[in-house]
């Protein structure tokens, strides 16, 4: 289907501006609304239109989250989240929220950037998270639920990760050592992510969860 309008959450992170780009090149969609706290630096490039919002009052700003799919590309760190309970509200309660907000204004896709290995009963905190804003999302019972879980994401970051990078040398290292069911472990560049993103969400009914070994198998 084509003439379809996009919502975009998280556009300015490594895999939410390979989105945008990919969005941009896609003849499924005329228009791609991008949602953020501050400028990003898109507006003014074909079929972009973005809204600076306050991510705490989304009711304030119903009438904008309208369209047809919608892609959340958020997440943070621990060190720049500053607590565990920060993280949470980051990583779980504003994608469920947003969601919910799209869902009652009628729409019916969503596609969501989660992690490999989550789990909401793991006893690690990130992964737990992860698991628990899925669950959220699956309650939504949106027409399409595509939840994405890569692994280490490789490309090139605007902040400055220090132990994210020392794993990427490493990851890349191992890489070729990771065969089979290892496979999924793999870093998948970020690029890969969002496109396999696009294809899927346009692809697919109901709820679907890709981990990274068949993210990677839907590039090639």
């Amino acid at each position: 289907m084509k003439n379809r309008t996009a919502l975009v959450f998280g556009s300015t992170g490594l895999v939410g501006k390979a989105l945008v780009e990919e969005l941009c090149n896609s003849d499924r969609y005329f228009m791609i609304k991008i949602f953020s706290r501050e400028n990003t630096g898109f507006a003014g490039a074909e079929k972009i239109k973005e809204f600076v919002i306050d991510f705490n009052k989304l009711k304030d700003y119903s009438e904008m989250i309208s369209g047809d799919d919608l892609f959340i590309c958020l997440g943070t760190t621990i060190k720049k989240a500053g607590s565990v309970s920060r993280m949470e509200e980051i990583d779980r309660d504003l994608p469920v929220n947003i969601a919910s907000v799209a869902f009652e204004n009628s729409v019916e896709k969503l596609a969501v950037i989660s992690s490999l290995g989550a789990n909401s009963a793991s006893s690690n905190y990130y992964l737990r998270i992860k698991g628990e804003m899925e669950r959220g999302l699956m309650e939504l019972h949106f027409r399409t639920l595509i939840i994405l879980r890569p692994s280490m994401l490789l490309g090139d970051r605007k902040e400055r990760r220090t132990g994210e990078e020392i794993g990427k040398i490493i990851m890349k290292f191992l890489g070729v050592f990771l065969i089979g069911r290892l496979s999924k472990y793999k870093g998948i560049e970020a690029k890969k992510v969002a496109f396999a993103m696009v294809k899927a969400i346009n692809d697919n009914t109901g709820t679907v969860i890709l981990e990274s070994d068949a993210l990677q198998k839907l590039t090639t």
